[in-house]
């Protein structure tokens, strides 16, 4: 069953490190904390240890709360994997926790999985009705079973089986018996990268985290490329045929942090030339300019920059987020989320009282908390509220690794179109960024878009 989302979240972020020169652990720990943002209610560490078992540290909550520095440095071992999650269930159990542990007929085995399979419903039932005993909800479970039943020689053609059946996006990493393991889908959906240390290595979700281990950005992994890690030494193979190019182009618009760079791109610079694209928009319809640029924070601010700089239109940080309040998305109903959001936003007054203010936002799923900050806004005084959106309108749900309500329940299709949710947020004007806007903007590459235009890669 998945969840009432109220926002678009990422489910997962993943990290190994192989290091010559002292416990893995503790690079992993550093690492987790870069790639919070990509999972916030759970986290977990295993680490191959010089007594030849896992060991495992996991919990509920931030990794500062379930990763315990402590805890962390008792976890030995030259090899280790990290995972952060986003659960897509109302009630998660504990045992879903990654990353997932088991005993396989290839030796001792711990996995964790950024992305969703497409085919869990008909790769559960084949499992449980060959005799598999499931004990948790997560598809990464399905791939264990397939690589345990799969009958092969070896590890890589066991994987190779597994990966195979699995029909979807998934970044993997991997540890079995003592060697790590990264492997991308064949669409190359969610991103992986590879880092050097000065004794080491380390595969990550995003760049940010091989910078806070002060590692060096090598590559991406490309789709269906296995990276296998043994003493220190990296060998790469094309374990899975390459299907059609489709990374996800919502990791450039709203996942990955700013200062990541994601399918060999810069986050930062990608959001900014949205932003651009929206004021040359404007400009190409003679739009009247407002008097003064007011990003939503944080993630709208890159495309504001960006819409400023093209239009010439002074930016001002009038909407101030505190950082001490919980995600809005979590709270049971409207009335308490809401007031979350007053609780979360404040307006600067005097920076937007009787001028046209334009706010720049990356995205709107459902419209609440759009609506919210279109009021709080007027009632600072603005003369006139209108909103640009630095990307199409998320009309499509998503089941590559993404958290998203129902299609009925997105605000373009409740409210038929542009102009019907414009009546709903209460601004003045509302525009979007156009598919050939955002494919500029991103460099025209291959993305997958199917959250916008519906067409999926499998």
């Amino acid at each position: 069953m998945r969840s009432k989302a109220y926002e678009v979240h990422e489910e997962c972020g993943v990290i190994g490190v192989v290091r010559a020169d002292g416990p893995a652990a503790e690079l992993v720990h550093r690492g987790l904390f870069a790639l919070q943002h990509r999972g916030q209610e759970a986290a977990g560490i295993v680490t191959w240890g010089p007594t030849k078992e896992l060991h495992h540290l996991k919990g509920r909550g931030l990794v500062s709360e379930c990763l315990p520095v402590y805890q962390v440095k008792a976890l030995a071992g030259s090899v280790a994997i990290g995972h952060v999650r986003y659960s897509t269930v109302t009630m998660d159990r504990s045992e879903n926790i990654q990353p997932f542990l088991a005993t396989t007929p290839y030796g001792k085995f711990a996995i964790g999985h950024n992305g969703n399979l497409k085919n869990t419903d008909a790769l559960r039932s084949r499992l449980e009705a060959a005799g598999s005993l499931l004990s948790t909800t997560m598809d990464t479970e399905l791939i264990v079973h397939l690589l345990a039943r799969s009958g092969a020689k070896s590890f890589v053609d066991a994987l190779a089986r597994a990966a195979g059946e699995s029909l979807g996006a998934y970044s993997l990493v991997m540890i079995c018996e003592g060697v790590l393991y990264a492997l991308r889908d064949p669409h190359g959906i969610r991103p992986l990268v590879l880092g050097e240390l000065k004794a080491g290595w380390v595969v990550a979700s995003e760049t940010c985290a091989l910078d806070a281990l002060g590692a060096t950005y090598v590559r991406d992994l490309g789709p269906g490329e296995l990276l296998t890690i043994e003493n220190n030494r990296l060998t790469s193979r094309q374990l899975l045929p390459v299907g059609r190019p489709a990374p996800c182009v919502f990791e450039l618009v709203y996942f990955s942090r700013p200062d990541s760079r994601v399918f060999g791109q810069g986050v930062h610079g990608a959001r900014t030339r949205m932003g651009e694209r929206l004021a040359m928009q404007d400009l190409a319809l003679g739009t009247p300019m407002p008097d003064v640029i007011v990003p939503v924070p944080d993630s709208g601010f890159p495309a504001a920059v960006g819409y400023a700089r093209q239009s010439g239109v002074a930016l001002e940080k009038a909407i101030i987020r505190s950082h001490y309040v919980g995600r809005t998305f979590i709270l049971p109903d409207q009335d308490s989320r809401s007031h979350s959001i007053r609780l979360k936003l404040s307006v600067i007054r005097e920076a937007v009282c009787d001028k046209r203010v334009l706010l720049i936002d990356d995205s709107i799923v459902r419209g609440n908390t759009s609506r919210e900050i279109v009021a709080m806004v007027r009632s600072a005084g603005a003369r006139e509220v209108g909103m640009r959106i630095a990307s199409p309108p998320l009309a499509w749900p998503c089941y590559l690794g993404i958290d998203t309500p129902d299609r009925d329940e997105l605000v373009i299709n409740q409210h038929r179109d542009e102009e019907g949710v414009r009546r709903f947020i209460g601004c003045d004007s509302l525009r979007y960024l156009t598919i050939d806007g955002l494919a500029e903007a991103t460099g025209r590459q291959p993305f997958c878009m199917g959250c916008m235009n519906g067409d999926y890669p499998l």
